[in-house]
Order: structure tokens, then C-alpha cells, then sequence
């Protein structure tokens, strides 16, 4: 029978333990959907824009504000081994507003498949604006390297 040290058995359990956490896969979030409790609160037909700003915020990124409406995107990527981040979900929340700054629609849009699909839908009586923007933020699935957004290069 083979007599093995203590410290050749920490050092085993150390190596065994560096092995399968390496393995393990790591998940990052990226941007920032409110949570439903605080858009419960926001009325469809009676907030403006500064009541919304007020109950939930206003998006993190200036490119995504518009006069139509504003964009709330959430990412959540996966960081496998050695792979390449891939992303395996994107939700939009988008609150429309009229020219008077009224809320007409709050919508929320998902990943199914690889498809955009609808989550949850509160609006009036017209129908979502900006849907050119939606179709671009989830076009470009698969076509961002989450890499490149934090080049130091």
C-alpha cells in the first residue's frame, strides 16, 4: 500500500479543485431593466416623462434615449473556459411617449430561439413606435464580441 503525505494530499485536492472550478461557467449582466414593483407605478396615459424619470429612471446610455421613447436593454452573457463570452439573453423594455410627453406604451420584448418575442405589452390605443430600434438591438445578436467593449486598445 502506497503512503501519501498530508501535504501531497492537500496539494491533490488543491489541483482537483482549481480543475473543476475552472470549468465552471461564469454569467455577467449588462445594462438595466427596472423591476416590475417600480413599473407598476408608472400609469399608462398619465405619466409624463418626468414622472417616469422619477418612478424607474432614465436609461444608462444617451444613444438609446429618443423623443419617441426610451430603451431599457439587459444582456446576460455566459463565460465558459476558454470560449468566447456568448450572450443567452436580452430583454427591451420600451416606454413610447406622445408629442406631449405622455406615456402611450410600455413594452417589454425578450429572446425566444433567437427570436424577438413580446413579454408583456401595457399601451392605449395606438401601436408600439420605434419598433426599427428594437429589430436593431436584437438584430444584432451574435454579432457583438462582449471582448472588444472592454479593449484597452
Amino acid at each position: 500500500m502506497v503512503h501519501v503525505s498530508a501535504a501531497t494530499r492537500v496539494l491533490l485536492f488543491a489541483l482537483c479543485f482549481a480543475v473543476v472550478t475552472g470549468c465552471t461557467a461564469t454569467f455577467r449582466d449588462h445594462g438595466y431593466i427596472p423591476p416590475e414593483e417600480d413599473l407598476a407605478n408608472v400609469i399608462v396615459g398619465v405619466d409624463t416623462r418626468d414622472t417616469v424619470a422619477s418612478s424607474i429612471g432614465r436609461p444608462g446610455v444617451s444613444g438609446i434615449l429618443s423623443e419617441s421613447g426610451w430603451y431599457y436593454i439587459e444582456s446576460r452573457y455566459r463565460n465558459f473556459a476558454w470560449r468566447a463570452p456568448e450572450e443567452i439573453d436580452r430583454q427591451v423594455l420600451a416606454v413610447s411617449f406622445d408629442d406631449a410627453g405622455v406615456v402611450t406604451n410600455i413594452e417589454r420584448f425578450g429572446l425566444e430561439r433567437g427570436r424577438v418575442v413580446r413579454l408583456s405589452r401595457r399601451v392605449t390605443t395606438e401601436n408600439t413606435q420605434g419598433v426599427g430600434f428594437l429589430r436593431q438591438a436584437f438584430g444584432n445578436l451574435g454579432r457583438i464580441n462582449p471582448g472588444d467593449l472592454f479593449d484597452s486598445n
